[in-house]
């Protein structure tokens, strides 16, 4: 009943549905040269062959999927089509699919739109990122005889407990995959109450990720720039934690004078309003995106895109944005992948078991507010061998994490030929 009720909202809904499009347009939300996808209408010829689409909401699902798509990208004949949803993943998603793979913006769930896509791209096997359920897209191609598997499937409590009330509804969407890899134990049982049927558990592809890419030029050119300035970098901040990050800079800079406090806000079009910020509270801060330069300044605030990579290898210490000021966290992974001694909050409901598995092994140390977080990078910054133990944990950790996207690449062997047989005999 509510599925046949968001379909006919769906269907009737068109002329919202443009205004709500043009009104995400007008904020820089979507991309007006490719505006059309978003109606199902293709901004690239099929390749020839069986397809394989993947589909992933944003940008931390679609980077979660470059392993298993630099993978199945060696499969020869195979072609590839990645979907995702925002302006900012379908530009890393230009800079890191391999050669041959196909980005396009994931349509508007509404039927017609939905059928325009899947009748030109005639996908032969649909892998679905975490949680980004859109019911017309999955009916529609379920009907069409695509196989689908969730990979990397997330169900958190707050999901879970709102997909309860509405138990039949999700557990038709769930109906549509033949297969469901969970992220964590945690993400398995939640899909099995909801309604998956085959559901397995084989460890997480953020964590099978190759390390990310930094420019080797540029991260000689930052080094040099710092000097022998102690450092700390606060990743993927959101509003509210630069200006905590700047109050815990100028606390810290009372024990280590010169201290330079490297800030990634977690949306780069926020770094100019960031700046002015922290400016407001006295120090002295450079803009990246402007061509500042870090040597003169307190605070260097990296409003660029893709470049957390080159500033994982810069900074010795990293503290992870939207654990003190927000909930959920953003991914301890990276920074831990190229030896960065990791901090965070209290607040990491993203990711229930990477946290007790970091601090387990000495990966990680939480902080439970600001005044602790000050302590944790003075303590750290005041003892290099400390601060050396902490790095080589993380690494060690990570290293050993690394081996998920074997386990899925087997399981998803045998849909893999299924697909290729399937497109050989129509």
């Amino acid at each position: 009943m509510i599925h046949q009720l968001y379909r006919a909202l769906t269907v009737a809904g068109g002329p919202f549905i443009r205004l709500y499009l043009a009104r995400r347009m007008a904020r820089g939300k979507e991309d007006p040269q490719r505006l059309a996808e978003r109606f199902g209408r293709p901004g690239r010829p099929r390749p020839p062959g069986p397809l394989v689409w993947l589909h992933a909401a944003s940008v931390g699902e679609s980077l979660s999927l470059l392993p298993l798509v630099g993978r199945l990208a060696r499969r020869p004949g195979l072609g590839l089509l990645v979907t995702t949803g925002t302006v900012t993943s379908a530009r890393l998603m230009a800079e890191r699919l391999p050669p041959g793979a196909v980005h396009q913006y994931v349509p508007v769930d509404r039927p017609s739109h939905v059928r325009a896509f899947l009748g030109h791209w005639r996908p032969d096997l649909a892998l679905w990122a975490e949680s980004d359920f859109w019911p017309n897209l999955l009916a529609e191609a379920h009907a069409r005889g695509v196989t689908l598997v969730l990979v990397q499937g997330r169900i958190s409590p707050r999901s879970f407990a709102g997909w309860r009330r509405v138990p039949g509804f999700i557990r038709r969407v769930l109906a549509s995959f033949s297969l469901c890899l969970a992220q964590t134990e945690g993400d398995a049982e939640r899909l099995r109450q909801l309604g998956a049927a085959e559901v397995r558990c084989l460890g997480n592809l953020k964590q099978a990720m190759p390390p990310l890419p930094g420019d080797e030029v540029e991260l000689a050119r930052l080094r040099a720039l710092r000097g022998a300035r102690p450092l700390w970098l606060a990743a993927s901040t959101h509003p509210g934690e630069e200006a905590l990050a700047g109050r815990v800079h100028r606390a810290v800079a009372e024990r280590h004078p010169g201290l330079l406090t490297v800030i990634v806000p977690r949306h780069p079009q926020r770094g100019p309003a960031v700046a002015e910020e922290l400016e407001g509270l006295g120090l002295r801060v450079a803009l990246r995106s402007r061509g500042g330069d870090p040597a003169g300044a307190d605070l260097y605030v990296a409003d660029t895109l893709g470049e957390l990579g080159l500033l994982y290898r810069l900074a010795p210490l990293v503290f992870m944005g939207k654990s003190l000021e927000a909930e959920g966290g953003q991914n301890p992974f990276e920074p831990a992948r190229l030896g960065a001694a990791v901090l965070f909050g209290p607040r990491m409901s993203n990711f229930p078991e990477m946290v007790p598995a970091m601090l387990a092994a000495g990966a990680a140390e939480q902080v439970a507010d600001e005044a602790g977080l000050a302590a944790a990078i003075a303590r750290l910054l005041a003892d290099p061998e400390l601060l050396a133990r902490r790095r080589a944990a993380a690494l060690g950790w990570a290293a050993t994490e690394a081996g998920a996207l074997d386990a899925v690449a087997a399981a998803l062997e045998p849909y893999l030929a299924a697909a290729e047989a399937r497109h050989a005999r129509p």
